[in-house]
């Protein structure tokens, strides 16, 4: 394994995650910003309509009243505190023309009524049309101004596009060339490899053919760490005494194994009487709490049944005694006897 090339590796497989990482972040940044701007732009709109709203409802409190209409006098919840007499005075302007007070022709007034009528639907109108231009003014301002932050933030996702275009082909062909270089190197790496392998290969049958291991020599086996250890690819056997040691060894385990065994099933013997013990003492608690739990609910049945009998008394008492007053025709007849 060329542990160079795969901790070269790792670090660029770092750095890749962290710029990642740090673009994701500047992504999630940006979109914060975004949404916090468009939170103002809708809170702002919200308030522009508001006052809009509140101007209109305004301009109809102060111009627009219900004492200004002309049917309001049929309405007017202060009619009869405001009415008068049907004539004071032969110039009274009350007087209809079924009153032969005032005939066609004799209304002085005329001119003046109807040039102030003019003015004030004139002053109305002026005031109406004021009102809808700072209206349209308003709305053409915040959509303005909603067109511009829209413009200013699809500009800003256009280039973080292209920034994150550039990035990932400049990642790209930095990652083609390495991988290109990577490639070379392992193919120069396997033909040296191949070629120290058939060297190995021959050196090893040269030194098997050489050796002891074919020749079978019993001392080949003992290890340079003393004579009780052996080499395991060049032992051939263990002698009687080897044999009957470790035969006595496994008598001794087997020895311990059933000692072990016959502990484990006294233990559980044990622990099966504590549980069947246990499970005796929950049963007689739960038949003791059974019988105080019936014995509660006999004293409970009893006070309902006294309760019941006295409610029946009670009600049979209400009904017959209490309540026995049938109201005659008399009663009903003493109500609306009075005249206001």
């Amino acid at each position: 394994v060329d542990k160079d090339a795969l901790d070269t590796q790792v670090k660029d497989r770092k750095i890749q995650e962290a710029s990642e990482k740090a673009r994701n972040e500047e992504l999630a940044n940006e979109m914060k910003q975004n949404d916090k701007i468009m939170c103002m732009l809708e809170q702002r709109q919200k308030n522009d309509i508001r006052n809009i709203n509140k101007a209109i409802n305004e301009f109809q409190k102060n111009f627009q009243k219900p004492e200004t209409r002309r049917e309001f006098d049929l309405s007017d919840p202060q009619a009869l505190k405001k009415d008068r007499p049907a004539r004071l005075s032969d110039n009274d302007p009350q007087c209809t023309v079924s009153g032969l007070q005032k005939f066609m022709g004799e209304d002085l007034n005329y001119d003046q009524r109807m040039k102030f009528q003019k003015e004030q639907l004139r002053e109305w109108s002026l005031q109406q049309q004021r009102d809808w231009k700072n209206a349209l003014a308003d709305q053409k301002f915040a959509d303005d101004l909603y067109d511009k932050n829209r413009i200013e933030l699809d500009q800003k996702t256009m280039e973080q596009q292209r920034k994150e275009e550039e990035k990932r082909r400049a990642v790209c062909t930095a990652t083609k060339d390495f991988n290109r270089t990577q490639a070379a190197e392992l193919a120069e790496r396997k033909m040296l490899e191949k070629y120290q392998k058939m060297k190995d290969d021959m050196d090893e049958i040269s030194s098997l053919l050489q050796g002891d291991l074919l020749s079978e020599n019993p001392e080949q086996a003992v290890s340079s760490f003393g004579r009780h250890r052996v080499i395991t690819d060049r032992w051939k056997g263990m002698n009687q005494d080897q044999l009957m040691a470790i035969r006595h060894s496994q008598q001794q385990q087997v020895l311990e194994k059933l000692r072990l065994k016959e502990e484990e099933r006294q233990r559980d013997a044990a622990w099966d009487r504590q549980s069947i013990q246990a499970a005796r003492a929950q049963l007689v608690l739960e038949r003791h709490q059974q019988r105080q739990n019936r014995e509660c609910r006999q004293a409970l049945d009893n006070i309902n049944a006294v309760l019941s009998q006295e409610q029946k008394s009670k009600n049979i008492y209400l009904k017959e005694e209490a309540y026995s007053n049938i109201p005659t025709g008399q009663y009903y007849a003493q109500f609306n006897t009075t005249s206001r």
